[in-house]
């Protein structure tokens, strides 16, 4: 009996000849943020920090709380507290009690954590210009349409997903 050999789109999901999500997403995901660290290094800001200094740049001028940055960064409490505090120590936020819950901090740019997101950004832009230029223009924004509609059918996975397993 003759084997036949499958095609790429009849062969299971996780076939070794097939493309597979998580390694694919892992590897861009990686390679843009070692090519972001290494563009920034000499700033003193990491990748992370970049991107709460563009939270924080888009949200409510008067701040926000940790908790919404948790939220908008797809973070965890700590790593966004400890994350707050070094950008604090640096001189970029502002870090003060909420005036309505006292558990809570509101977080808020300083006049040197804009100026430096403003240099960043420059940065960011180059790179995800390059980035996309593997492209044809006429596909970028449906590629990140489709990106965009992948993240969050990942973020609601991870929502209906059991935190634990007993």
């Amino acid at each position: 009996m003759a084997t036949r050999k499958h095609s790429k789109s009849t062969s299971p999901i996780d076939s070794p000849d097939r493309r597979r999500l998580p390694p694919l997403l892992r590897r861009a995901w990686y390679g843009l943020n070692q090519a972001f660290r290494r563009r920034i290094a000499y700033t003193g800001a990491t990748p992370d920090q970049f991107t709460a200094l563009r939270c924080l740049t888009e949200a409510d001028p008067k701040g926000i709380t940790q908790g919404d940055l948790t939220q908008m960064m797809t973070s965890d409490p700590n790593t966004i507290a400890s994350l707050v505090e070094r950008m604090e120590a640096a001189g970029w936020v502002l870090r003060r009690p909420h005036e309505k819950d006292r558990r809570a901090y509101r977080i808020k740019l300083k006049t040197s954590g804009k100026h430096l997101y403003q240099e960043l950004r420059k940065l960011a832009v180059q790179l995800q210009a390059g980035v996309l230029d593997v492209l044809p223009e006429s596909k970028r924004e449906d590629f990140l349409t489709h990106l965009a509609a992948v993240a969050e059918a990942c973020r609601e996975a991870a929502e209906l997903s059991p935190k634990r397993r007993r």
